[in-house]
């Protein structure tokens, strides 16, 4: 089913992005991991794609995999960077064939070991063309989602600039969009207002990272421009040789994070669960009472 028409009749959204495990092993807690969420009834589950194609055959084995043993809907992440128009429709063939019919389409990071003069010269340069392309070769097969900065892109010059481009990717054929990480729920709104003030009205949904791990998500957060409040810092910082009280602070900040979301109508939840499982559970558990 398209996520689309799922979230025209859920009131409240919850969904969970995985990424392909690199081995057997962790291919089987990833499953044990989807196993223990499936009982949340997510909306859809989604499963990440490297850059420039690295983990292309795990996404796919991942996706039909969930698609075929699971009864949940799966959207296939597709990052266009690396890949030819050839290429990108020989997925795209594919997962049409599987019974896939949801992509959130993406650019993508261009790997440190690609030179930009040798990308292929026929492929789409970024993401508002991957949805064209998409919609000229599938037409309303495909329900397309697409990624949002609540604080703009790294490589944008600014807000303004970003959400320029987030109409792009809109005008081409989005039918929704998941925003990048954030903590500090300002930057949300002010998004959501800036982007209806241009148009944009397709369903945006925040995307939420449980902090479960200060410092790995510290690095993630600088990766991509996500704003980590100096009061956030100080409080997980205090328990910097504490895993177990990071991850029990960490549960509480997000908790927080989604009830307030939540009171000021936000009407989906999207969990970066790295995989695992406990975290975004207990979550769940804090704040069903707002979503049911």
């Amino acid at each position: 089913m398209k996520i689309i028409d799922k979230l025209k009749q859920v009131k409240t959204s919850v969904s969970f992005e995985f990424f392909p495990p690199k081995t057997k092993e962790l291919e089987e807690s990833l499953f044990n991991t989807i196993e223990e969420l499936k009982h949340i009834n997510p909306t859809f589950v989604s499963v990440t794609y490297g850059a420039g194609g690295s983990t292309r055959e795990k996404t796919r084995d991942v996706v039909k995999k969930i698609h075929e043993e699971t009864n949940l809907t799966v959207m296939a992440h597709l990052a266009c960077v690396g890949h030819s128009k050839y290429e990108i429709k020989s997925i795209l063939d594919d997962y049409q064939r599987i019974g896939i019919e949801n992509i959130l389409a993406l650019r993508g990071d261009i790997p440190i070991s690609f030179e930009k003069e040798n990308l292929p010269s026929d492929g789409c340069k970024n993401a508002a063309e991957l949805v064209s392309f998409i919609r000229e070769n599938y037409r309303d097969y495909y329900c397309i989602a697409v990624a949002s900065y609540p604080e703009g892109h790294p490589e944008s010059p600014n807000l303004e600039r970003d959400i320029y481009y987030f109409k792009k990717k809109v005008e081409a054929g989005a039918d929704f969009s998941i925003t990048q990480m954030f903590f500090d729920n300002n930057f949300f709104y002010e998004f959501i207002e800036k982007c209806q003030k241009v148009g944009i009205n397709i369903p945006i949904i925040p995307g939420i990272m449980p902090i479960t791990n200060f410092n790995q998500i510290r690095k993630f957060a600088s990766l991509c421009g996500a704003t980590i409040p100096e009061d956030v810092i100080k409080i997980f910082e205090k328990y910097a040789d504490n895993p177990e009280e990071t991850k029990k602070v960490g549960i509480d900040f997000a908790t927080k994070q989604c009830e307030d979301l939540l009171k000021n109508g936000v009407k989906g939840l999207h969990f970066y669960t790295l995989n695992k499982s406990d975290a975004t559970i207990r979550i769940y558990q804090n704040i069903k009472n707002l979503i049911a």
